[in-house]
């Protein structure tokens, strides 16, 4: 193989680029060069096309990597982007063409921790910050987890909504890892669109927030990916 890919990473609901902290440091290491983003979080379309700007930037092949909510960002911003050779999803939601993520969550008995959304008049979504860390980040630090729900970021409620996706993962290979404790996308939901995508799988045991809880695996995968998808060039 030759020179690494880049790894671009995309955060998700409730999140910045900060979530992948742990993971950066491990992916430099190893020579790959690294850029997580920072989306507007103001609509599907607007954090699709402020990851389709960046990666059109980039020169070389792309792993784009998508954590949760980021998982949608990632499967239309890659679609039709020659230089992106693979997708990672980290308990990503995963729509198809004419599909919304709450079409997909439709599917599934009601999940606990929808009860504990909070809409601001402008109809921004946050989760309530005296159970984030019981749902998003169980297995962190307590100290963490509060961490996190401090800076966390709302998102527009018509993000979910939105079914204008085109499905990436149609024609890009994808690799999928599960949280088998994950109290926001239920790992029942998170194995079928793995399935469905065909795509390589791994489960970890974490809460939504692998990549903080569980770096190495996280690191792991994208690296799996990359060679792979280089090897294949």
């Amino acid at each position: 193989m030759g020179s690494l890919a880049s790894v671009v990473l995309v955060h998700g609901a409730f999140e910045d680029g900060s979530c992948w902290n742990r993971v950066i440091p491990l992916l430099l290491r190893e020579g790959f060069d690294v850029l997580a983003l920072q989306n507007p979080l103001t609509s599907l379309a607007d954090d699709i096309a402020n990851t389709r700007a960046v990666i059109d930037q980039i020169d070389g092949p792309i792993v784009l990597v998508g954590h949760a909510y980021g998982g949608a960002v990632i499967s239309g911003a890659a679609y039709g982007a020659l230089n992106v050779t693979s997708l990672v999803y980290i308990s990503g939601f995963a729509p198809e063409q004419g599909e919304s993520l709450a079409d997909i969550l439709a599917n599934y008995p009601s999940i606990p921790s929808s009860q504990y959304l909070r809409a601001d008049s402008s109809g921004r979504l946050t989760l309530d910050r005296s159970r984030f860390a019981d749902f998003f980040a169980q297995d962190l630090d307590p100290l963490e987890a509060r961490t996190l729900a401090a800076v966390q970021r709302p998102i527009a409620h018509t993000a979910y909504l939105d079914r204008r996706v085109r499905p990436a993962w149609r024609i890009i290979p994808a690799w999928y890892q599960i949280a088998e404790d994950d109290r926001m996308i239920p790992p029942a939901v998170q194995r079928w669109m793995a399935g469905r995508m065909g795509a390589t799988t791994k489960s970890v045991k974490s809460s939504h927030a692998a990549m903080v809880s569980r770096p190495d695996e996280t690191c792991s995968m994208i690296r799996d990916a990359a060679v792979l998808a280089m090897s294949a060039c």
